[in-house]
């Protein structure tokens, strides 16, 4: 039977209404990124426990901080208020009061923040039984919430630096006490905070999936979502992304890459600070480097020049002093051994080792340190040390070089931008492996800890600098370890992502994704 004339009318007038709605429908598509990471798996998605670069990468759009670097800068001057909108401090710089943000919400149904969430947050950040960034904490006494929106926070001594410590960055980032109380130990699977995305989902072993969180204070995120995704290899991510599955991708920290990346017309490289430095660590504990001439004679034998080379000179460059150079305190002057392979020659005979020395090294079968630790390995060669590296997996070298197993440590490292954090874990005698205190000196340096010490404890800026000068110094004339190169990050994004920012740098190690950040598919 056909239908009557009326009936077509209606069936017309109800395809006509709609189109417009099926329509709409198709624009407001979710707009997803994805992400490819060069892990193999999630390790915990709480801040105070989160160490690892891949993890710190997506920490940073789940949390945030009292404080923060604006976007796109890790240049300590930028820093601003982020969950705190002010703070003071007494004359004495002891007391410092912080005021809180008064329309930030938790994600999903865990409610307003409030102090009782941050004093909760930072006394959980600086308890070693529940943060692996106590020590950051360490010159704090006292934190109490004065009332819903006020915070006061005692130290145990002067610092203008409490502002720094509490950017969100690992410890200072903020959790919600009640989730935290309600999912205990899977609270690293179930992470709440106030950041622009909020968890969703995880796939063992595939990807960390989030979403925007539509209450977010600073406005709700363009990108309503994100897939996180795990892909170890370099060749599969590269894969992945040359065939439109990612829209960012984590790149393998060498020219070649960064070179092939450039020349794509749909994609835009990054390469940002903050800069890892690699050094060669001398154990000063072990025999024969607790002769200052054969540490000497190390550190003559090493050119920079061709471990440069070897990273590429668009995404590395020699070092200056023994920490980065866009760190706060560094010297731009330090004078750094010199290569002089016949220097080297002389001082290891004197030293009583004319006809050559073994010495050994725990090396990680990582890249981006096994390649430089072989090229220090030749160049050792060339003047008689021989450098007898036992290669193992990335997590066995961490552990192994902790235990104090090892005459050299090759290690690449990045902190907080800040001269006092570099000395105080590679060259103060309290960070030494093998201490209950422990942190990553590996060379058991000690000849600086008073400067280092005094520093922590000045107010006055151009004193607190030229301490730091003086234990740069001391810890160079002392040889406590060879810097090798400077590498910056390296990530590579389709055209169509904007951050909506200008990304010169990232403390996460990673871009920041924000509510600005748009992409268009």
């Amino acid at each position: 039977m056909k239908p009557s004339k009326l009936c077509r009318n209606v069936l017309f007038t109800a395809m006509i209404s709609a189109m417009p709605l099926a329509y709409g429908a198709a624009q407001a598509a979710p707009v997803v990124l994805s992400v490819g990471m060069a892990a193999s798996d999630l390790g915990t998605l709480d801040p105070h426990r989160g160490a690892a670069t891949q993890e710190k990468i997506v920490l940073a759009w789940i949390y945030n901080g009292l404080t923060r670097f604006a976007p796109g800068s890790t240049d300590l001057s930028t820093i601003e208020g982020d969950l705190a909108q002010s703070w003071e401090s007494s004359e004495d710089k002891k007391t410092w009061t912080f005021k809180l943000r008064d329309d930030v919400q938790f994600h999903g149904d865990f409610g307003k923040m409030t102090s009782e969430d941050v004093v909760f947050s930072l006394q959980r950040a600086a308890d070693p039984a529940r943060s692996s960034f106590s020590s950051d904490f360490a010159n704090i006494d006292k934190i109490e919430a004065i009332d819903p929106l006020t915070v006061r926070i005692t130290l145990k001594e002067a610092s203008n630096d409490l502002p720094y410590v509490l950017v969100g960055y690992q410890g200072g980032f903020i959790v919600s006490k009640k989730a935290v109380e309600q999912f205990g130990d899977d609270f690293r699977v179930n992470p709440v905070g106030t950041g622009p995305f909020a968890f969703d989902t995880y796939q063992a072993s595939q990807s960390v999936n989030l979403k925007a969180h539509t209450a977010y204070f600073r406005g709700t995120p363009k990108i309503d979502r994100i897939v996180y995704r795990y892909i170890r290899s370099d060749a599969s991510r590269d894969l992945a992304y040359e065939s439109g599955e990612l829209d960012l991708v984590y790149g393998r920290q060498d020219q070649q890459w960064a070179n092939r990346m450039d020349k794509r017309n749909d994609t835009v490289l990054d390469i940002i600070e903050p800069a890892y430095q690699g050094s060669a660590y001398l154990n000063i504990s072990h025999k024969p480097l607790d002769d200052i001439r054969v540490r000497q004679a190390i550190s003559h034998a090493i050119d920079t020049r061709q471990v440069v080379a070897f990273k590429g000179e668009k995404v590395a460059f020699a070092p200056t002093t023994i920490f980065p150079m866009a760190t706060l305190g560094a010297d731009l002057e330090a004078k750094l051994p010199q290569y002089d392979p016949e220097k080297a020659k002389e001082l290891l005979k004197e030293a009583g080792f004319g006809n050559g020395l073994t010495i050994k090294a725990i090396q990680s079968q990582n890249i981006t340190s096994l390649g430089p630790a072989q090229i220090v390995q030749a160049q050792l060669k060339k003047v008689g040390i021989t450098l007898d590296m036992d290669v193992v997996e990335h997590a066995t070298y961490h552990q192994q070089i902790r235990q104090n197993l090892s005459d050299i440590v090759v290690y690449g490292a990045s902190r907080f931008p800040i001269a006092d954090n570099y000395l105080k874990e590679f060259f103060h005698s309290r960070s030494a492996v093998g201490k209950p205190t422990a942190v990553t000196n590996f060379s058991h340096c000690d000849v600086a800890d008073a400067q280092i010490d005094a520093a922590a404890k000045e107010l006055d800026p151009a004193k607190r600098l030229a301490l730091w000068k003086e234990a740069q110094a001391k810890i160079i004339e002392h040889v406590c370890s060879v810097p090798l190169f400077e590498q910056k990050l390296v990530w590579a994004r389709r055209d169509t992502l904007d951050y909506g920012y200008q990304l010169e740098g990232s403390l996460s190690y990673g871009p920041l994704i924000t509510e600005q950040t748009t992409l268009k598919k």
